[in-house]
């Protein structure tokens, strides 16, 4: 079935990612796994391509942020190599930091941040999870203390992608002990503000390159100028923010499913068996089958779900659907992917194992896999 999102711009666009791709990243791979964290000439680098700030202003140097096809094309180029671990993090700055400042900030907070961030000179992040708090948001104890001028932050965060490189961290702080959901706000901290600094750079299942991080906050003061949004507004500024998140969670998803299977399918036409290629075998044609016909029929809705985001009708539940169903289906793929494969499958030299250790993640953040279904559900029955 002929597929008709993109048109000539993008796939121009896509030509440029590509070269950029295989310039700048591909030959890293291994050693940001290695190192775990990836380079911030990196970062740079894309920056000056115009290959990070998509969801920034244009007037900041930024790609405008209209069109979501143009993100969904990086995504596609990056799952191409496997670089999982860059396209979450490039994804924390251009599907999560930037679009906060850019519809909550004020007019002065973007002037400041946004220009550097298109750059790739300032790396942001989001501080939700905590210790003892995941998906449940309500549970947060980071505190913040108003004082004259600002706000003196406590607490400790966890989980925190791009949490060493992180240059702004938007951090949801509990500003009314008695507030309820309207008792949380969003506080931008800033790397070298006294009192913040970082855990352990902690060691993950997959996505080893991406830097994950603890962050300690003892006794920070955060200006008034830097409070992101209304004080107490932080629960209703996260969910109108988290569509947007958990669609580039499916977009990736899908494009890594997609570039598992080929590289399968190549596999099974080459490797032989019992005196014929492995693709001969009525198994093999079956589970092929079913896995082209998933992943074709999800292609059709997260397409639609991306063209519903660029026309401002990307729905909680939508995103919901698609977070829950692309993690799902990434994650099935691959394991009957790596199957195919057989014991080369459980070699990390061959993409399919790589992918089995970077996939497992997708089922959890964003919002585990229970909590879009809980989503889901409640439209469905009427529940608040």
């Amino acid at each position: 079935m002929r597929r008709e999102l993109y048109d000539a711009d993008h796939e121009s666009f896509r030509t440029v990612v590509a070269e950029f791709v295989d310039r700048e990243v591909t030959p890293n791979l291994e050693r940001w796994d290695e190192q775990r964290l990836i380079d911030r000439e990196t970062w740079l680098a894309a920056g000056k391509q115009g290959l990070i700030g998509l969801a920034a202003p244009e007037e900041f140097g930024g790609g405008g942020g209209a069109d979501y096809r143009f993100r969904a094309v990086l995504l596609e180029e990056l799952a191409r190599v496997h670089a999982t671990s860059l396209a979450s993090s490039f994804s924390l700055q251009d599907d999560i930091a930037i679009p906060y400042i850019r519809e909550i900030g004020t007019a002065e907070q973007q002037r400041r941040w946004l220009p550097r961030m298109a750059a790739g000179e300032l790396i942001g992040a989001i501080a939700m999870t905590e210790p003892g708090t995941g998906s449940d948001l309500k549970g947060i104890r980071t505190s913040a203390k108003q004082v004259s001028g600002g706000w003196v932050v406590n607490g400790a965060k966890t989980f925190i992608t791009n949490g060493i490189h992180s240059d702004l961290v938007i951090t949801v702080a509990r500003t009314d002990p008695e507030g309820g959901s309207g008792g949380f706000s969003l506080l931008v901290v800033e790397r070298d503000m006294p009192g913040f600094s970082r855990g352990r750079k902690l060691k993950k299942v997959g996505l080893h390159a991406q830097d994950t991080a603890e962050l300690v906050y003892e006794d920070v003061f955060v200006p008034d100028e830097n409070v992101l949004g209304e004080i107490g507004g932080g629960f209703g500024q996260l969910r109108a923010m988290l569509p947007l998140e958990r669609l580039s969670i499916a977009v990736h998803a899908l494009a890594v499913s997609e570039a598992i299977l080929a590289e399968t399918i190549d596999y099974v036409r080459d490797r032989h068996a019992f005196g014929q290629r492995v693709a001969d075998f009525q198994n093999t044609q079956f589970e092929l089958a079913e896995m082209q016909t998933e992943v074709s029929i999800s292609r059709v809705f997260v397409d639609r779900a991306i063209l519903a985001l660029n026309a401002g009708e990307l729905t909680e539940v939508d995103a919901a659907m698609a977070k829950w169903w692309g993690a799902d289906l990434q994650n099935r793929v691959i394991d009957r992917c790596l199957q195919l494969h057989g014991g080369y499958g459980f070699m990390l030299e061959y993409p399919v194992g790589r992918a089995y250790q970077d996939a497992r993640i997708q089922r959890i953040f964003g919002g585990a896999n229970e909590i879009m279904k809980q989503i889901i559900g409640r439209s469905i029955v009427g529940r608040p």
